[in-house]
């Protein structure tokens, strides 16, 4: 079974750590990443939001990055698309599939949302858009929210313990990461036109 989660997430990025247990998969914009084994996963939010999901018996989890709700024209993905799991529509049922396949069961899954900050001036709010649809999304398909950390206006640093379900979490100052902004910036630009210093507080979840 370790050898098949290897496989397909092959392409996720990993790197170590020695302030942390276990290797750390680095997952960006839309990707996701899910793991029997022991592992943290680590991505870096702007508007952007991160479903972290396990199911504590089967001990499977994982943990995926999407920046829009869905497609203008809703059309089928592949699994990996990097047009798919873009969206929140795929990125949530992939991120699901994927646990279950692994021997997650539904009902027991444990789901905590992180993300959609205001990092946009003026009127435009992705980050509440995508928390809209999400909240939405997870009614609709029966499932209740453990802990969420939602809106604000800052970017968010997240590491997700697959096992534990441990969550760290850091607010980041807006105005010294630029980098963020331009980032989702691009990407969100890159979705619409191709088809389909650092707080000290850390937050436990």
């Amino acid at each position: 079974m370790a050898a098949v989660n290897v496989d397909t997430f092959s392409h996720i990025r990993r790197m170590h750590d020695t302030r942390f247990p276990t290797d750390i998969a680095c997952i960006l914009p839309g990707e996701f990443f899910v793991s029997r084994e022991p592992m943290v996963v680590y991505t870096v939010l702007g508007s952007c939001i991160s479903a972290c999901i396990r199911d504590p018996v089967a001990k499977v989890g994982g943990m995926n990055h999407f920046m829009l709700p869905a497609p203008k024209e809703h059309q089928s993905g592949d699994a990996w698309g990097g047009e798919s799991t873009r969206y929140g529509s795929f990125a949530m049922e992939q991120l699901i599939n994927e646990i279950l396949k692994r021997g997650g069961m539904k009902h027991r899954l444990e789901i905590k949302l992180f993300g959609a900050g205001k990092i946009y001036e003026g009127n435009i709010d992705v980050g509440a858009r995508n928390t809209e649809w999400v909240l939405h999304f997870l009614k609709n398909e029966g499932y209740t929210i453990a802990k969420s950390d939602l809106g604000d206006v800052f970017p968010r640093k997240v590491y997700y313990f697959t096992d534990s379900g441990r969550v760290l979490m850091k607010k980041i100052e807006r105005v010294k990461n630029r980098t963020i902004f331009e980032r989702e910036t691009e990407y969100q630009h890159r979705i619409e036109i191709e088809p389909a210093s650092t707080q000290d507080n850390i937050t436990l979840f």
